[in-house]
């Protein structure tokens, strides 16, 4: 009974000095701070390929510094530096048999400078009939590791124009090419083609810091957010034309470092590794969180908290937010667990109509199996400010947000000290 009594005290002391002192270091002051740098205009709104990006990728890696995090991996700075490629044809020619190939009838998932086919020897065949549904059969192609030549019938022709914008934005470099023909004859019987692009190479990075665990240092609980936003676009009638996603994401990204900054002060209380990580290219097609999720064994990562858009109050008002994806595992369950004593409650996602749970950087790794969620406050259905120019720091409750953080942080404290572990996603098939 006396050990007993022991490790339940041990177990209350430990879990006291967990909290105790996170008032003096996540307080409002210190998270305007970082979240009216990150939103401001000189951010440019920080577009993807922009000057703009790039000196809120300095600022937060000198935060990581400040609050002494280790570089990832085999890393010699904070940043993760990889590359995305964007192709533009330049000539297309050829025939399938007597109908001529063109730019107007061709379309290429491809990071290839030259294509040449003279049979269909080389590629997987698939036709989109007229009565095929046109993005369920084409889209999974495109991440297939294979080439595929997609022979699609003209009663398509308005989704295959549409897919011109898709296939011209930036992709990850590949050795395997998703062919797109728009054709009434779904069964030719020969094809010559000749296809010559223009490959730029674009670079990209995310902002990765790391404390490494005490005892249990291969075992990893992420905590994310994304840094890119939309950049500069047309004046409104205020002449406003940045939009400095002070919500979206500056402020899930201000988590992140907030967050980094209390368990650096902490001192050995994580028995597992903590990762810190800010994303970019989000708003682009999540390509900093799916690099990055190549850069580890999903095995290893225990739980991660992807933290988007906490400026302002959720549907149930203040003290409160949701989780994407809550009923995939018990994380949520384990999180509120940990705010017994708090009037905070997390909640699940009450817009499931909108799949929020695979629409941001949380995504790639559930789908490996990670009980990887999102936590955000976000009015999806009547959030005003979302992606326009007015998402301002000012239209934020600093104070409600700085009470969120708390709260993410006090949640997680049974994961990343190893005495809880969430159960995992299902695997997507």
């Amino acid at each position: 009974m006396k050990n007993l009594y022991l490790t339940i005290t041990a177990g209350f002391i430990s879990l006291f000095s967990f909290s105790q002192h996170i008032d003096k270091i996540v307080n409002v002051a210190e998270v305007e701070r970082i979240e009216k740098i990150l939103s401001a205009d000189d951010m440019q709104g920080r577009k993807t390929f922009t000057p703009g990006i790039d000196k809120a990728a300095d600022f937060i890696a000198t935060e990581f510094a400040k609050n002494k995090l280790k570089y990832f991996g085999k890393a010699k700075s904070y940043t993760q530096d990889f590359v995305m490629t964007k192709v533009k044809p330049l000539e297309i020619s050829g025939m399938l048999d007597n109908d001529s190939l063109n730019t107007f009838n061709v379309l290429a998932n491809t990071t290839a400078a030259e294509i040449i086919i003279n049979s269909f020897a080389d590629f997987e065949i698939v036709r989109v009939k007229k009565e095929d549904n046109f993005v369920n059969t084409v889209f999974p192609l495109l991440e297939q590791e294979k080439n595929v030549l997609i022979l699609i019938d003209t009663a398509h022709t308005k989704l295959f124009k549409r897919m011109q914008q898709f296939i011209g934005s930036p992709k990850f470099q590949s050795a395997f090419s998703k062919l797109m023909i728009l054709t009434p004859h779904l069964n030719p019987a020969s094809i010559q083609l000749h296809m010559s692009n223009e490959v730029t190479e674009q670079k990209l990075k995310n902002i990765v810091g790391v404390i490494p665990g005490k005892s249990k240092i291969d075992e990893y609980v992420i905590f994310s957010g994304h840094y890119d936003h939309l950049g500069i676009g047309e004046p409104n009638k205020d002449q406003d034309s940045i939009f400095n996603g002070a919500n979206d994401d500056a402020a899930g990204t201000a988590a992140v470092i907030m967050l980094s900054k209390y368990f650096s002060r902490l001192k050995e209380k994580n028995e597992r590794t903590i990762i810190f990580v800010a994303f970019t290219g989000e708003e682009v097609g999540g390509f900093g969180s799916r690099y990055f999720s190549q850069q580890l064994s999903a095995d290893k990562v225990m739980a991660m908290f992807n933290i988007e858009m906490i400026g302002t109050e959720s549907k149930w008002g203040t003290s409160s937010a949701y989780i994407t994806g809550f009923e995939k595992t018990d994380m949520g369950k384990i999180l509120q667990s940990n705010l017994a004593d708090s009037k905070f409650k997390f909640e699940p996602d009450p817009y499931p109509k909108q799949n929020l749970f695979y629409r941001s950087d949380n995504a790639t790794l559930a789908a490996l199996g990670v009980p990887a969620h999102t936590i955000s406050t976000s009015k999806m259905d009547t959030e005003k400010f979302y992606h326009t120019v007015d998402d301002e720091i000012e239209t934020l409750d600093m104070n409600n947000m700085t009470e969120i953080i708390k709260a993410i942080a006090i949640s997680s404290k049974s994961i990343v000290s190893g005495k809880d572990t969430p159960t995992r996603v299902v695997k997507e098939k």
